[in-house]
Order: C-alpha cells, then sequence, then structure tokens
C-alpha cells in the first residue's frame, strides 16, 4: 500500500500517552516517519509478516488489595473500583467476584448513651450505573417522613409531611443483563492484616456462617431517592448515588457494638478490628453478570435509640444515626473465583510461547493475557530489508483480530481504552523487566498506542503501535540473541492516573477490577484473520 505526506497529515487528532483513536478505515504511518515523506522524498511499502501469539496465564490470580481497588496512587486521589456478581459462558467458564472490607469505628470508644438499642443496620453500595438511562421516576405527594430524633419543643418522633421521588436507573453490567442477582453479607472470622498489606485475589478469608443480611437485585436496577418537606421545599435527606441498601441483622450489632461500650474491644482502631474483624459481600448465584461499585462511597449506617434525659419529665428516646468508618484507610480485597470445566478455553489457551496459540482467550481481573513475541527469521527478513535495500521502517504496528465465529454475542465491545502493552525482556542477569514500550519516549506527544477497527461490526480489530520496539531490533548491530526473550505483554485494562493526572506507571492499572473479556484470532495460519505485524517501509527515491 503506498502512502504519501498528504494522508499523513489527515491525523489531526493526537493523544498523549494514554490516549486512543477509533477508526473504521485503514490505519496511516505514525509520526516517526513522517520526515521521510516531506516533498515526495520516499514511498512507503506496507507488507505483513507472522508473530508469536499465545495465551499469557496469569493463574487467575492477580493482585487485589486496597492499593489496587482504591487506586491511592496519589495523595489527593479518591477513586476506586470494585467488582460483584458471577458470570458463566461457554468460551470461559464462570467468573465470579466477592468483596471483603474491614470496617472502623468513626472514633475511639464511642458513647452510645444509655439503655442503648439498635434498631436498623444498612449496607449501602454504590454501583456504577448509567446516568443517561433513566428507566422510571415515582413521586409520592402524600409521604410522611418519621422523624426519629427530637424536634425543637423537644418531642420525639414527630412527623413531617413531605413528597418523596425514587428515581430508578440501569447498573452498568457485563453479563447477562437479564438475569438476578441476590447480594449476600457474611462477617468476617479471619484476622485480615493491614492497609499496605499485600492480597491476592484467590485469598478467600473465613467467613461466620449465618447471614447478616441479603438482598435480591431482581431487576438489576438501582434507585435514588429524595425527600423534601411540603412547608418550604427544602430537602430532609441529602442527596446522594443512586445505591443499594442491604439491611444487616441488628442482633448482631448489638452484641458486637453497643453491649461493648467502654470494653477494651472499642478503645483504639486495632483492638477493634480484631474484634469485628469486617464484612464479605458475595452473590449467590453462579451465573448472571458482573458490576463495578465504588468502595469509597460504601456507606454502614447503624440506627439506634438511647435514653434523653429531659427535665420534669421521663426520659425521650430518640432515633440515632452512627456511621462506621469503612473506606479510605481499611483494609479491602477481591476474591475472584472460577470455574472452566467443559469451557472452550481449555480446547485453544495452552500457552504456546515457540509456535503459538490458535485462539487468544483475553479476560480481565486476573484471566488470560496476550503475549507476543517477533520471529527470528522474520526480524531476519526486516534486517536485510534495512541493511541490503536501506528501506526504513515508518511504522510498526501489531493487528489483532476478535474471532468472527467464537465471540459473537451482546456483551459489550472493547474499545481501544481497555487494552494496555508494556515489553518485557530479560536483563545482562537473566532477571525478567518490565517497562513500557519505547514508542512513548520517541512518539512524544503524537503517540497513539491502540486504535480500534470496526467495533461495530464482526470481527473488529485492534492496532498496537510497536514501531520504535521494531526498529531497536532490526536497526541494532547486535545479535538477535540479546532479543530473543523480548516480547509484549497485552491486557485487558486502562493505564491510571495519578493525583495529577499523569500516568501512574506501567504496573498502574485497572487489570485487578476490568470486567472485559475477548476472543482474538491468534497465531493461525490457516485464517487470513490471523495475528500479524503491518510494516511500512520507507526508501529513497
Amino acid at each position: 500500500m503506498i502512502y504519501n505526506i498528504r494522508k499523513v497529515f489527515t491525523l489531526l487528532s493526537v493523544m498523549v500517552l494514554g490516549g486512543v483513536l477509533v477508526y473504521n478505515c485503514e490505519p496511516e504511518p505514525d509520526s516517526l516517519g513522517e520526515q521521510l515523506f516531506l516533498n515526495g522524498a520516499a514511498e512507503g511499502v506496507e507488507s505483513s509478516y507472522d508473530l508469536i501469539a499465545y495465551n499469557f496465564k496469569n493463574n487467575d490470580t492477580i493482585r487485589t488489595d486496597a492499593y489496587k481497588l482504591l487506586n491511592i496512587i496519589g495523595s489527593s486521589s479518591t477513586s476506586s473500583t470494585a467488582v460483584l456478581g458471577a458470570f458463566n459462558e461457554s468460551q470461559f467458564g464462570m467468573q465470579r467476584a466477592s468483596y471483603f472490607t474491614q470496617v472502623r469505628l468513626a472514633a475511639d470508644n464511642p458513647d452510645f448513651g444509655t439503655n442503648a438499642v439498635v434498631d436498623s443496620v444498612v449496607l449501602v453500595l454504590k454501583p456504577s450505573y448509567r446516568i443517561d438511562s433513566l428507566i422510571a421516576t415515582t413521586t409520592d405527594e402524600n409521604y410522611v417522613y418519621q422523624n426519629g430524633g427530637l424536634d425543637a419543643n423537644g418531642n420525639v418522633g414527630t412527623n413531617i409531611d413531605a413528597k418523596k421521588v425514587v428515581s430508578t436507573y440501569p447498573i452498568t453490567k457485563f453479563g447477562k443483563t437479564k438475569k438476578k442477582l441476590t447480594l449476600e453479607v457474611h462477617e468476617v472470622k479471619e484476622f485480615m492484616n493491614g492497609y499496605n498489606d499485600y492480597v491476592y485475589s484467590d485469598k478467600k478469608f473465613d467467613t461466620y456462617t449465618p447471614l447478616l443480611g441479603s438482598k435480591e437485585i431482581k431487576e438489576g436496577n438501582v434507585s435514588a431517592v429524595t425527600i423534601t418537606k411540603d412547608s418550604d421545599n427544602s430537602q430532609i435527606t441529602p442527596s446522594s448515588a443512586p445505591g443499594i441498601r442491604i439491611q444487616l441483622s441488628p442482633t448482631l450489632f448489638q452484641s458486637k457494638i453497643i453491649d461493648k461500650k467502654g470494653q477494651p474491644e472499642l478503645s483504639d482502631a486495632s483492638n477493634f478490628i480484631r474484634h469485628f474483624r469486617g464484612l464479605k459481600v458475595s452473590v449467590a448465584e453462579d451465573d448472571g453478570y458482573l458490576f463495578q461499585f465504588a468502595p469509597n462511597d460504601m456507606e454502614l449506617i447503624m440506627y439506634y435509640k438511647n435514653d434523653l434525659a429531659v427535665a420534669g419529665a421521663p426520659p425521650k428516646r430518640p432515633q440515632t444515626k452512627y456511621e462506621f468508618a469503612v473506606k479510605f484507610t481499611n483494609m479491602h480485597s477481591a476474591y475472584y473465583e472460577y470455574n472452566r470445566t467443559n469451557a472452550k478455553i481449555n480446547d485453544f489457551a495452552f500457552g504456546n510461547k515457540e509456535i503459538g496459540d490458535e485462539k487468544l482467550y483475553a479476560q480481565g481481573m486476573g484471566g488470560n493475557s496476550i503475549g507476543i513475541k517477533f520471529k527470528k527469521e522474520e526480524i531476519d527478513i526486516l534486517r536485510k530489508l534495512y541493511q541490503d535495500d536501506k528501506a526504513a521502517i515508518i511504522s510498526a504496528k501489531i493487528r489483532i483480530y476478535t474471532d468472527e465465529i467464537e465471540w459473537v454475542n451482546p456483551y459489550p465491545k472493547l474499545g481501544a481504552q481497555d487494552f494496555t502493552i508494556v515489553q518485557r525482556n530479560k536483563d545482562s542477569a537473566g532477571k525478567e523487566t518490565t517497562a513500557f514500550t519505547t514508542d512513548p519516549t520517541s512518539l512524544g506527544a503524537t503517540f497513539i498506542p491502540v486504535r480500534a477497527y470496526n467495533t461495530d461490526k464482526n470481527p473488529a480489530s485492534y492496532e498496537f503501535t510497536v514501531t520504535r520496539s521494531l526498529k531497536d531490533i532490526v536497526e541494532s548491530t547486535d545479535t538477535y540473541d540479546k532479543y530473543k526473550d523480548k516480547y509484549f505483554k497485552i491486557d485487558l485494562a486502562q493505564f491510571l492516573p495519578n493525583a495529577s493526572g499523569a500516568i501512574a506507571g506501567y504496573n498502574s492499572t485497572s487489570r485487578a477490577f476490568s470486567m472485559g473479556r475477548t476472543v482474538f484470532v491468534g497465531s493461525n495460519s490457516s485464517s487470513d484473520k490471523k495475528i500479524k505485524l503491518l510494516v511500512t517501509h520507507g526508501t529513497k527515491k
């Protein structure tokens, strides 16, 4: 394919590292070789070369502690993401996600007053939802708000005439959206260590058998409630993101919290997290869908009544709200289960680093990554072109197609932003090293790491820029042995920013909570959609 400078300058949209573009046309050369096209000084010809592409097995395990889930890369960052749910399909089998968190007191040695009795306890989760897809709004103009506290006259439980508005949105899901899920909460039995400790996704902390609470999400929706006074239209309850409210056992919180008032168990955080070790949130089903929620937006609220002395009258018992700390400095972790029995991944995902795998099964949350190596015989051809014909590499991209037979389904399609790519090699001591590909440094602000094509069609395809990485090998005087261990690792994830907005590092990604998965065509010699290396050479006229 012949390129010229006019086509190069049609690429007007550029982004920094982590940026992506989506196309439905043929790709263009990157800016590394633009100078070779100036004034018609060179022509470019694109050729394809074989690659060794294989399933990189992560043993269904990934680091999923607080550092990875809460995304505290920079000191001012407070973002967080975790996953709940279960999804079972024929290609990858079953994947189920549970969540563990410690609980802390709002302050040491809380005073719950005299004769305190728990009324209710609620755990609130804030899932990701589609804010642009309001399903329904219901309004109760005759709602009466039960005020559990004291009014200005010292009366308890004053009713307030109000209006209640419930707005319902669909949860953002990956999987079978019409399935129901049942959320379950258990008390953790095992001490979960500290906030800074490493935890991996195959770690299942022991829990007590009795359920603390459960909640069935029938339609996979979430609601926000707004209550306003009839008298002046002011809000009675503060606005918050739509949430899932799970009622927990008042009995347990009575015995573990209220009845321990003034005792060592509530004296400080260290004692408390060994007394009440935390909560596990899971799902009862093994099929349905996965969804993300924000741990830093979780709420654990205990409502209780206690005696309040009133001069010249019997004690009153107003309702008080106590909010536990379930975010930021607590230990958090995710637990992922897999059952690949009879799944098609078993027939193709062998991880063959010598000839590659026919199909590639990429999956987030600790599933397979994709490994890609240059073939020595192809490098020899490229070196000969460079040395004998002075054919400079202007552009080099890895093109990969989704499997048009194995991956036909209604599940969300991957965009270019859903991939990360790094390069790995061995140093002089034989230790494997990992780093960004060398292209960001070479191309600077014009670097576009991944492009997506035809994501609304079957098959879709994706291209990964590896120009500088290939040139480093082809144009080097070193023997191939120096590069024989070099390979690329592609994950279904995104690079995460630090507090200032810059990419935090090659190992700071969303892999721990990336729900996506896709089947790609690998090193399948019989397929015209096999993974390939596309190289554009430039030669002077």
